[in-house]
């Protein structure tokens, strides 16, 4: 069998956004080919043949470079915009009265008003609200409310274009997470086969338990076994979600993964409480073996540069640092001038972050006590490969994806090859910080044989070499989920039974 050359391996995952720059020949396999692990398809702009052309060309990109590249479908949720404007934007100053008044006409807005797509905004406001406009560049104090009509005061001014977006600064307004359009869209999802969906906006759990209800019955009204196996990604973005840890954990405990969707919780929030809910989240989503992806401007300069700032640079390395399984990039990829080039950026940003010790080893979990077998013997054999000298991965055979889940939340400088006969798990564990998915089906094997197939495996890829020990986690019964009860040390080259 022919033997790789050892290589180091990325632990922090890249997610990218795909839109019209990655439509473009030749751009979206260039950026497979560098090492993307994720791509976020967005349900806000599009229409379903064009989420399916690019969910094909993933997955024909994927197969090219014999790589798993996850697919997350992003639900717009419930987000509250102004409509147009006569002459497509406006000039605001400094003290001027501005009226949002919901029965205006889609088009007629101009420098006194504008209407919004959300009729209900007059009953969840009062006087002396403030509300923020195009991501916070704006901003407006309401004076006063007289339903349909909301009359406020400028206090920060400047231009003001056409479906910008609104946000009552600390939260509070009670439009739900699911619209009718993200239903239709989770449908849609499901028959793409997508790996994640992105709720948006939730405010608590039960957003997120209702989400997975639809998940489960749009699933068995299309008669989908796939859409039951689909990630649900929980985008905190809302003032709401972060008041309290209580409301926090619920969130992170009802979801697979969640999002630090740093544009509109910046917003609602403020940037300076903002670096604090980062840290908080990654760290509570740890606590809950809970992926966790740090998203917005991550290198915003590059939509029109070919390289990013130092302050971007740093923003993904403690990002890396803080413990996010991955970090992702939006308009840079999406619409941007350099999205190749954005990828490269952020390989090197991580690459940076985690050369760094405090990047490599922890001592997390090291006082916890277990209620399952599978997650005692994950954290059982980090421990061992963290400690033992020479050892180059831990290996673990998987059905479901749950111990190179649990383990994975273990920092250390070492591959977690997770061995699966299922490609949707494959795909699903794309996202999981320090996870290498390669496909094996042990049933193929005399149980004997199972744990010298899978060591070989680990040297052709080029993740071990002759001498060095890899750490197994397996269960006693192939193709059953949550069987994981065993851990072996082997040597590469040796004979292995």
């Amino acid at each position: 069998m022919p033997q790789a050359q050892k290589q180091p391996v990325r632990r922090t995952k890249i997610l990218t956004t795909l839109g019209p720059t990655t439509d473009k020949p030749g751009i979206l396999d260039a950026m497979v080919k560098a090492g993307i692990d994720v791509v976020r398809i967005n349900f806000s702009h599009g229409d379903p043949e064009e989420h399916r052309q690019r969910v094909e060309s993933v997955r024909a990109a994927s197969a090219k470079y014999g790589r798993h590249v996850a697919i997350l479908g992003d639900l717009q949720g419930p987000k509250i915009r102004i409509a147009r404007f006569k002459e497509g934007a406006v000039n605001l100053e400094v003290g001027q009265p501005f009226i949002i008044d919901m029965d205006l006409g889609r088009t007629d807005g101009d420098e006194h008003q504008v209407g919004c797509d959300y009729k209900d905004l007059a009953k969840d406001l009062f006087e002396g609200d403030v509300l923020l406009l195009d991501d916070g560049r704006l901003v407006f104090e309401v004076t006063g409310v007289a339903a349909p009509k909301v009359h406020c005061k400028v206090l920060v001014g400047g231009k003001l274009s056409n479906n910008k977006g609104i946000n009552k600064q600390g939260g509070g307004l009670s439009a739900a997470a699911l619209t009718e359009k993200d239903k239709i869209d989770m449908q849609t999802a499901i028959k793409l086969g997508v790996d994640y969906i992105a709720i948006s906006f939730p405010r608590s759990a039960a957003d997120m338990e209702y989400a997975r209800e639809l998940l489960h019955k749009y699933s068995d009204d299309l008669q989908s076994d796939i859409g039951k196996t689909i990630g649900l990604v929980a985008k905190v973005e809302r003032a709401e979600a972060v008041s309290t840890n209580e409301i926090l954990d619920g969130i992170i405990k009802a979801s697979d993964a969640v999002m630090v969707a740093r544009g509109d919780l910046g917003v609602e929030i403020g940037d300076a409480r903002l670096i604090g809910a980062q840290k908080n989240m990654i760290k509570r989503a740890q606590m809950y073996n809970t992926p966790v992806i740090n998203a917005t401007q991550a290198l915003e300069s590059m939509i029109n540069a070919p390289l990013p700032t130092r302050a971007e640079v740093m923003d993904v390395g403690n990002a890396v640092l803080d413990g996010a399984d991955a970090v992702m990039c939006s308009a840079e990829t999406a619409a941007g001038d350099y999205p190749v080039e954005t990828v490269e950026a952020m390989k090197r940003a991580i690459a940076g972050a985690e050369a760094l010790q405090e990047a490599r080893r922890d001592n997390n979990r090291l006082d916890c006590t277990f209620d399952r077998l599978d997650e005692t013997v994950a954290y059982s054999a980090m421990f061992a490969a963290n400690h033992l000298e020479g050892v180059a991965a831990v290996a673990c055979l998987t059905e479901t994806g749950h111990t190179p889940l649990v383990a994975s939340r273990i920092r250390s400088d070492l591959p977690i090859v997770a061995l699966s006969p299922s490609d949707r798990t494959l795909c699903r564990m794309s996202l999981y910080k320090g996870v290498v998915p390669v496909k094996f089906d042990a049933s193929k094997y005399p149980t004997p044989e199972v744990n010298r197939a899978a060591v070989e495996l680990v040297e052709e890829k080029g993740l071990g070499t002759k001498g060095d020990y890899v750490v197994i986690t397996r269960g006693d019964h192939h193709c059953a989920q949550g069987t994981t009860n065993s851990m072996k040390i082997v040597e590469i080259g040796e004979h292995i039974g």
